[in-house]
């Protein structure tokens, strides 16, 4: 094999879609399909009944168009292709398809019956395909929360063999133990150099030419390549048609692991397809709509929790000595300073024991379970983040974002290398990444690695989702001290 690093993602793409699928996910395709026609069937009869009541013999042709609906609802969803199985699990992308089926349906419609002259009752069209693509979206959602749970419990996974160096493959195995959510099981592992029997627990069932012989004995369905000089184009070619054989997924990280989604995009050049990836969008039209969205939430949020604003300064005034709110010297966008809010959490003399504490503790980050100096209300607060509302008026100000790194304390931004100040490129959010992925229970690397995965590829539609996140983050109380 040479050395040199090949275009690798392109190459292997003929072969994703072809994969034998594993047992548990033809299952999951036949309940998708199966809800989604009931979904159809659910929203043509309550748009007939809503729109014409009792059956009447104006109403007969809706009444076949309802019988009709399923069928032509899952073959549009089956022709946008949201049965595939790699988009089971993770990712807006299923979502974003069923959306587009709702929207080109009805579209398609309204022009048919214009172009044909067709007298056609709008409020029927109007109320079903709305109403089939919302039960659809809702169901899929269902669906998806409950193979989480599944491979929680170590269900519905995949069984993948890693092949990379050690330390890449390491991180990839802990990577997916930690998010089983996305339902990779790495059952072995190929490493260019020998003399390891192991790496974190998982066995090494030899070097890149060993591969096939793996997944065959292992009965693996997918083979995971990390970024290494060792598999070039062409070996990764030579190692899809070996794998194609047994119809084994190949998936391909590449070297630009915390970038994706529509800042790449594959362009050929000169016979060569290219991966070319967008600068993030740091400034300009989008985070001035992030901006305006920002505090108009939080503008309206304020006026909506007034009653439980004034109920926790309440407890937290009786609680003991000292203020209502908690005001603290936080590191913004840019480096800019601002003054960060939230209800006092501590007893009065904490700032002086954190001293103390963190001769103990040490790193950069400084977060403690058990802390001494949090009061019995303020552990409460913290556990499901009530202590962080006040900072909806740093996000009005403009300090801040509903969704973004965490605002980190100028002594740690003191002892920033230069690749961590990255952080602060975009304003600090109120939740973020790092909120839904574990919260104080990351390590400072992991938080650094969300923070600047979200720096890399934020979107509004991201600050949605992560918005979305958040409520089962809180409420499951995990991570927060």
């Amino acid at each position: 094999m040479s050395g040199r690093e090949g275009m690798t993602v392109v190459s292997v793409q003929p072969w994703v879609e072809r994969s034998i699928s594993p047992d548990w996910v033809r299952r999951y395709r036949v309940q998708s399909l199966s809800i989604d026609a009931l979904c159809g069937l659910i929203a043509g009869f309550s748009a007939l009944f809503v729109r014409f009541g009792p059956v009447t013999p104006y109403a007969v042709p809706y009444l076949v168009s309802s019988v009709l609906l399923p069928v032509v609802w899952v073959s549009a969803i089956a022709l946008n292709r949201v049965y595939e199985p790699r988009l089971i699990g993770t990712g807006s992308e299923e979502f974003r398809r069923v959306l587009q089926c709702g929207v080109t349906l009805t579209a398609a419609t309204a022009i048919a019956a214009y172009v044909t002259k067709t007298d056609i009752a709008r409020g029927y069209v109007i109320l079903a395909m709305p109403l089939a693509t919302l039960l659809t979206l809702l169901t899929r959602y269902w669906l998806r929360r409950s193979l989480h749970r599944k491979r929680a419990r170590g269900a519905c996974m995949r069984r993948v063999v890693a092949i990379g160096h050690r330390s890449a493959t390491a991180e990839l195995i802990k990577r997916f133990r930690r998010e089983r959510y996305h339902g990779m099981d790495i059952v072995a592992v190929c490493l260019p150099e020998h003399g390891h029997d192991e790496v974190e627990g998982v066995p090494v069932a030899g070097d890149f030419s060993d591969v096939p012989l793996a997944v065959a004995h292992l009965h693996a369905d997918t083979v995971a390549v990390l970024a290494c000089p060792e598999l070039d184009g062409v070996a990764l070619r030579r190692l899809a048609w070996r794998l194609e054989k047994t119809r084994t997924e190949l998936v391909v990280a590449p070297a630009l692991m915390e970038v994706a989604g529509p800042r790449t995009t594959i362009r050929p050049a000169a016979g060569l397809p290219l991966l070319h990836v967008e600068h993030p969008e740091l400034a300009g039209g989008r985070q001035c709509a992030k901006n305006i969205f920002d505090r108009l939430v939080a503008g309206a949020l304020l006026v909506l929790l007034a009653p439980l604003f004034a109920g926790l300064a309440v407890a937290v005034r009786a609680s003991g000595a000292g203020p209502v709110l908690f005001q603290q010297t936080r590191v913004g966008r840019d480096g800019r300073l601002f003054t960060i809010y939230k209800f006092r959490t501590m007893w009065e003399d904490a700032e002086q024991r954190r001293v103390d504490l963190m001769s103990d503790e040490g790193g950069v980050l400084f977060k403690i379970r058990d802390d001494p100096r949090v009061t019995p209300l303020g552990a409460y607060l913290r556990r499901y983040s009530l202590d962080e509302l006040p900072q909806l008026i740093n996000v009005l100000l403009g300090h801040m974002s509903l969704v973004g790194p965490r605002p980190p304390l100028p002594e740690e931004v003191a002892r920033y290398g230069d690749d961590v100040r990255r952080r602060l490129l975009v304003r600090p959010g109120m939740t973020g990444l790092w909120q839904v992925s574990g919260r104080s229970d990351l390590s400072w690397e992991e938080s650094v690695r969300l923070d600047l995965r979200y720096v890399e590829n934020w979107s509004l539609m991201m600050d949605l989702q992560i918005l979305w996140k958040t409520w089962s983050a809180v409420a499951r109380g995990a991570g927060a001290y």
